[in-house]
């Protein structure tokens, strides 16, 4: 029988960490930095199983938890965004002196919204963009990019990854809204980095600045999941 997300689990969503280095698919190989990437925790053991159970198991009782752990997360970002924000754009962060920010969530597929009901990335969004308001940083959702049908991720290695989500991925027209402001992205899980790098690049293509990106959690890179042999 379900039973409510537990203390222990809870706190396993930790503070926000960079994780991108653990993201091959996020190098953009043109001498530009690569997107920043902000997760809670590393997605494996308990962690994995609540994503999935709240995204594709109708647990729809964790989307408070998780979307709890994701604005506390953000409220500890607001400082450091309004700051790189301000000195990169002189000030868009609100207060009637700048655009602010734009948080777009990563796009699903009509059929997994069909099949699911809700979009659960989408609601980590709009906490995102709840807690950086309630911190002083000028935020709003805008669902400005879409993904056609196609093949689910799961289980594909970064090149399938890559090569998926390629040409899914597409701009809708709300996606106007963000010209001249800097885009937070949000997803459930970065794995290869390749979904996030294809959001960034069709917003790019629409001449808008994708500053950074929130996620839940970060597969863990080889390295750390290869168990340390005793000394």
């Amino acid at each position: 029988m379900d039973v409510p997300l537990c203390a222990a689990c809870a706190g396993l969503l930790g503070r926000p960490r960079r994780c991108e280095d653990g993201a091959p698919r996020l190098d953009r190989l043109d001498g530009l930095p690569v997107l920043p990437v902000w997760a809670l925790a590393p997605y494996a053991g308990p962690v994995r199983g609540l994503v999935v159970a709240w995204k594709d198991r109708g647990r729809a009782d964790l989307a408070r938890p998780l979307g709890d752990a994701v604005a506390r997360a953000a409220r500890e970002l607001a400082g450091p965004l309004r700051r790189a924000l301000g000195g990169a754009r002189g000030d868009p962060t609100g207060g009637g002196r700048g655009p602010g920010l734009v948080v777009v969530p990563a796009p699903s597929t009509w059929a997994a919204r069909l099949e699911r009901g809700r979009v659960p990335v989408r609601e980590l969004a709009v906490r995102a963009a709840e807690a950086l308001g309630s911190s002083g940083l000028d935020a709003e959702v805008v669902d400005a990019l879409a993904e056609r049908r196609g093949r689910d991720q799961v289980g594909l290695g970064a090149r399938a990854r890559a090569a998926n989500v390629r040409d899914r991925v597409r701009a809708r027209r709300s996606a106007a809204r963000c010209a001249g402001r800097p885009v937070l992205l949000v997803d459930d899980v970065l794995t290869t980095g390749a979904t996030l790098a294809t959001c960034e690049a069709v917003l790019a293509r629409r001449g808008v600045v994708v500053v950074g990106a929130l996620v839940l959690a970060a597969t863990p890179r080889p390295a750390d999941r290869t168990p340390r042999r005793p000394t």
